[in-house]
């Protein structure tokens, strides 16, 4: 199964500042997680660095991601370009 996601990111911005980004990365994975009936979520190093593009406190308010799902439950996530 493979679908693009639009994950909103806004919510994070109201948490302290110092801890955005590792947050955001925890988001995108309950999110998808949820969406897509998951086990295991594994992120692509550019996702990553998309979030991470900005320091720790600017994070972007969405990202637009592409999950595929094994036949095990495990979703890759990449960036959608």
């Amino acid at each position: 199964m493979e679908r693009v996601y639009t994950i909103p990111l806004r919510k994070v911005k109201n948490v302290q500042r110092t801890i955005r980004a590792p947050r955001a990365i925890r988001e995108v994975q309950n999110f998808l997680k949820k969406h897509m009936k998951a086990e295991e979520v594994k992120l692509d190093a550019k996702v990553n660095e998309k979030i991470w593009a900005r320091s720790i406190q600017k994070i972007p308010s969405k990202i637009k991601v592409k999950a595929v799902k094994d036949d095990d439950s495990v979703v890759k996530a990449t960036l959608e370009e």
